[in-house]
């Protein structure tokens, strides 16, 4: 389980250094692609293939959709000896990543965000996170 907020830089080479409890859970070889939202995701190998093929159970438009937006996006990566890893040119630019990057576990994935971004969709949630507190009865 993945969990936590760090922040990254992003080297001039589009490299990234994802904290070491993540690594260790990810395993040696995961898949980065373009997330949900405005950012990138990282996921185990066995993750990725569950994402795969609840994707291909789908209706034909909605699977397709999704194919053209994650399955297309993504590439196998291994970290180098530093703990880095690639974050492909195009994933950078979808998700608008520079110099800094906001890392955030998700339970089952990772997501690397802008930081600016990152905080934007918070406060955006805001009333969704206060209604799904009222469900929970926090």
């Amino acid at each position: 389980m993945f969990t936590g907020t760090s922040n990254h830089n992003i080297d001039v080479k589009g490299r990234i250094v994802l904290p070491a409890r993540f690594r260790e859970e990810l395993g040696e070889t995961f898949i980065i692609a373009k997330g949900f939202f405005d950012c990138v995701q990282v996921l185990s190998l066995p993750e990725f293939e569950g994402l795969r093929k609840n994707i291909k159970n789908l209706p034909a438009e909605a699977a397709l959709a999704l194919q053209y937006s994650i399955i297309a996006t993504a590439v196998e990566v291994t970290p180098n000896s530093q703990g880095r890893i690639p974050i492909p040119a195009n994933l950078r630019k979808a998700a608008s990543l520079e110099k800094c990057a906001t890392v955030v576990g998700m339970d089952n994935r990772i997501e690397i965000w802008n930081e600016d971004k990152f905080e934007e969709m918070l406060k955006k949630n805001d009333a969704t996170v206060e209604a799904a507190l009222k469900m929970l009865n926090l």
